[in-house]
Formats: C-alpha cells, structure tokens, sequence
C-alpha cells in the first residue's frame, strides 16, 4: 500500500511502539543509494541557496571582466583569456541557476556591468565620474536588499517535477501568450517600427530570453539529478529544454545585435537589462510560484531592490560622458577672501582750449596736401 508523504506509521516492537513518519519516498526506478541522496538533499536545503549566490556573483565578475579582456584583446593569447573568461562566467551562471531560484540570479547579472565599469576604469584609464561611483554603490545596494528577501528553498528539485510544472495550465497560457506576442513583433511590428522605435527589439530579446532563462533551469536540475544518480537520460524533458535553449539564444543575439547597430549602446542595454529582468521574473512566479510563500515584507523587499538595481544601472550608463566630479559639487564653506575690487574708468574731460586748438589744427589743410578744384561744365 502507498501512503501519502507525512503520513505517521506506527511500528510495534516487543517491548515498546515507535511512531514514525514518512518523509521521503522511493520509487522501484530510483537507486537504493538514499543515504547518498538523503545527504546531498540536506546539502542542498542548507547552502543550496548560498551556492548559487555565489555562483552568480562568480559568473558576474568572470563575464564583467571578459569585456575589458576583449577591450585589451591586441594579441592571440588575452584574446584567448577573453573567450575563455566568458565560457567560465556562463558556466558559473548556468551553475547558478541550477541551486538559486531565478528570482535571484537575473537581477544579479547588473553586478557585471559594475564589475566591468570598474575594472575599465582601473585597467583601461577610462572615466568613472561621481554619477557613475555613485550608481555602483547603488547597485550594490540594491543586489543586497533582494539577496536578503529573496525566497531561499528551491521549489523544484527533479526532471518530474520540472515537467508537471510546465504543464500547468497558468504556465501553458502564459507561454502561448509569449510566443504569439512575439510573433507578432517579429513579422509585423518590427519591419515597420523596429529602425525607430527602440522598444521593439528589445522587447522580442527579453521575450524570449525568458524562455532561455527557463531551459536553463531545467537543464540544470537535469544536470543535478544525473550527479545524484536519477534516471533522467530517458527522460524526454532535457532534450525538449535544449532544443529550446539553442533556439532562443539564437534569436536573442540576433535582435539584440540589430539593436546595438542601430540605437546608442548607453540606452540599449539599461533598457534592455530592465525589460529581460521584469519578463524573467514574471516567468518564474508562474512556473515556479517561488513568491506564493514568501511574506509580504520579503515581497517589498524584493521589488524595492530590483528598483534600485534599475536606477543604479541607469546613473551608470545614461550619465557616464558628463563630465562630474568632486571638485565640480558645491563647497561646504563660504569663501571668506573678498573678491578684487575692478579699478574704477576715469573718463578724461579735455579742456576747453585744447578742443579749440584740436579743431583748428584739424580744420587747417597740411603743405602737403593740394586743394581740390571741381569744374562745371555747363
């Protein structure tokens, strides 16, 4: 007989009853090797969610100093560094999402625009004016605040639960609306609007980045259940989210490609880091539910941190060529040394003889000069 997990059991033995309750179940398809799982599960629960923390912030700095790699790039082997500094930031990222709910590792990718805008500064010579510090500390600030109040279990631990979970009749609906609406934008909106309006190219990339965001997350409880030794290369699921994953990077480089040829990079990646996070986010809490438990202090938590994130990136990119430092502010003190007095004009009067003489000598003809005689014809 199956009972249900939770269930209370009691065991009678010869000199006393034991009552018990079922916590985990194993199915004939599982191995017997529940101890091992039973210590990787507890792993997983306790530092599960700092892991991926960690993971995110590892893959952030690794990708955020590929830029200045590639900026550097002049000979084969920093190029070299560069390609490999992007493959380990992506595979931290991909680590990231397989132990940290999504919620959390998104919003976290504008750490790599901080890390980058720092790293040019110190490595490359380039500006970073007040404005620009101020929106690193501020993006600081806000991963913070969302690290705090995020949700810190993960609710979905294997391949099965993965796919109940995109069955679900929200998630479904969800999802066709998505691929309509971007359709939509790919055959008919952005041939006509996308060279003028900005918005439409980014809103296909963060549409689809979505789904993306979501293959990865499965791939990565796949790749998490393989290492605990579940049968999941049977499973049909991982080759359905690869397949989708190879897809939709494929069409996201290509819009977002389009975007930075033709609009200022300053306002293409703020808006789109905006648009992706805000589509990502919503895509989580319908499929995973990862904010149905949280508190509704945690909640706040959460978005007033993300809205930091947003204006930290947005001081970053949007004032980085003005030219604002410390010494432009205004100072605390008031400037005690008097200014120097302008010497007073004096105007000289001349006297009235002087005029007298200037107008005769002026009206005198010099001995160089002949008279002119005019003759009239009549």
């Amino acid at each position: 007989m199956l009972l249900p997990l939770g269930s209370i059991v009691s065991l009678y033995c010869a000199s006393q009853e034991v009552l018990c309750q079922i916590v985990r179940g194993i199915s004939p398809e599982e191995p017997n090797n529940a101890t091992l799982i039973t210590w990787q599960e507890r792993v997983r629960k306790r530092y599960g969610f700092y892991i991926g923390v960690g993971l995110a912030f590892l893959s952030c700095l690794l990708i955020g100093s590929s830029v200045i790699l590639k900026k550097k790039g002049l000979i084969r082997l920093v190029a070299t560094g560069a390609t490999r500094a992007v493959s380990a930031g992506e595979v931290a990222n991909f680590g990231a999402y397989a132990f940290a709910p999504a919620t959390v590792v998104t919003p976290l990718g504008a750490l790599s625009v901080l890390i980058s805008a720092i790293f040019s500064s110190y490595c490359l010579g380039e500006s970073l004016n007040l404005l620009g510090k101020l929106g690193c500390i501020i993006c600081v600030a806000g991963s913070t605040v969302m690290v705090i109040h995020a949700p810190k279990e993960e609710k979905v631990t294997t391949v099965v639960e993965m796919a109940s979970k995109m069955k679900d009749t929200g998630f479904v609906v969800f999802a066709v609306l998505l691929v309509v609406s971007c359709l939509i934008l790919i055959f008919i909106v952005a041939p006509r609007y996308g060279q003028r309006n900005i918005l439409i190219y980014i809103i296909i990339c963060s549409v689809i980045g979505s789904f993306s965001v979501t293959a990865v997350k499965g791939l990565g409880v796949t790749i998490r259940n393989f290492f605990q030794g579940l049968p999941v290369v049977r499973h049909p699921l991982p080759y359905i989210l690869s397949l989708i994953l190879g897809l939709s990077i494929i069409i996201q480089v290509n819009f977002l490609n389009r975007a930075l040829d033709i609009f200022n990079t300053s306002l293409v990646f703020p808006i789109y880091y905006v648009f992706f996070t805000t589509v990502v986010v919503v895509s989580s809490i319908v499929l995973f539910k990862e904010w149905y438990t949280m508190s509704a202090v945690d909640i706040m938590g959460t978005l007033s941190g993300f809205v930091t994130i947003i204006l930290g990136v947005f001081m970053l990119h949007a004032f980085k060529d003005l030219d604002i430092n410390q010494i432009s502010l205004p100072h605390t003190h008031k400037n005690t040394t008097p200014a120097p007095a302008p010497e007073p004009t004096v105007i000289k009067l001349e006297d009235k003889n002087v005029l007298v003489d200037n107008i005769e000598l002026a009206s005198t003809p010099s001995p160089q000069q002949k008279p002119k005689v005019f003759m009239i014809d009549s």
